[in-house]
């Protein structure tokens, strides 16, 4: 059976319409897609990138939606899984349209097939630049020891140290800064969406943050511990706070860490985390000439 078309568009209503029952089929396998889709939804198309987001899907002709592209320049592709023959279409369909890929996000196997096709089709250099898991929250285990203080939602005299904070987590986990730092934080404060574990003293020295619930999971993302603070407990402590919190609503709770990282996942595992499916990241550049 031949790849069906991908269908692309830059109208985020008419791919929410086509695609939204797909994504929620499997939100926790989707649940980038969904969280950045409503972000553009609520916050508007530049809530991710500086140019207009585009958007894809694949489906055969009057059936079901079997995967979806979204893009946020200058960031990474992001798909949803998918095999070596739909990606070959998929990048055969980019580079007709004249689209610019900078690199892909997926799960492993679709971002290594897509990577492949993407070099085949345009002779450009790949690089495997991040691998991450994706954990389930199975039933939260707190910490062992629990350092002295407590946990607090962020409000906006911490708006200085969040977007701070959020500069350094970018530098120390290898990243680019996706968004813009003040609109971050701004985005976090409207839902309590950051929360820091501060000293008795009220200083702050750990913060993990939440996205919105959609389709019924809620993801933490960031956690982030200045280095010279770590080793205290305080990222467990936090964590355990807001993984809590999230499960309280009934939600999924999900979040990544990056693989190259063996002391967080250990982390979430203690917390009673368990793996889902790993994702990667390939960067792409354009062949030299």
């Amino acid at each position: 059976m031949e790849p069906c078309d991908w269908q692309l568009t830059d109208d985020l209503d008419e791919f929410l319409r086509t695609a939204g029952d797909f994504l929620r089929s499997r939100p926790a396998l989707h649940t980038v897609t969904l969280t950045v889709s409503e972000a553009l939804r609520t916050r508007g198309p530049y809530a991710h990138g500086a140019e207009p987001p585009r958007f894809g899907v694949l489906r055969d002709a009057g059936g079901p939606v079997r995967a979806t592209l979204l893009h946020t320049p200058p960031h990474p592709i992001q798909l949803t899984p998918l095999g070596p023959p739909d990606a070959a279409a998929l990048a055969g369909r980019l580079t007709e349209a004249g689209h610019q890929v900078p690199g892909v996000w997926a799960e492993r196997e679709t971002a290594a097939a897509f990577a492949t096709a993407w070099q085949q089709r345009t002779g450009a250099s790949t690089e495997q630049s991040e691998r991450q898991r994706l954990y389930r929250l199975a039933g939260l285990t707190p910490p062992d020891r629990i350092p002295p203080g407590r946990a607090r939602v962020a409000d906006a005299a911490d708006r200085e140290l969040l977007a701070r904070w959020y500069v350094e987590f970018a530098a120390d986990t290898g990243g680019r800064i996706r968004q813009d730092p003040a609109q971050w934080v701004d985005s976090r404060l409207a839902h309590g969406g950051a929360t820091l574990w501060e000293t008795p003293d009220g200083t702050p020295v750990s913060l993990a943050g939440n996205l919105p619930e959609s389709a019924g999971q809620i993801r933490v993302a960031p956690v982030y511990t200045p280095a010279a603070l770590r080793g205290h407990g305080y990222a467990g402590a936090v964590t355990a706070e807001v993984s809590a919190r999230a499960a309280a609503t009934r939600a999924e709770v999900l979040l990544f860490t990056d693989l190259a990282n063996p002391v967080s996942n250990r982390l979430y595992q203690r917390l009673g985390y368990r793996p889902v499916a790993d994702f990667a990241t390939w960067t792409f550049a354009a062949p030299a000439g």
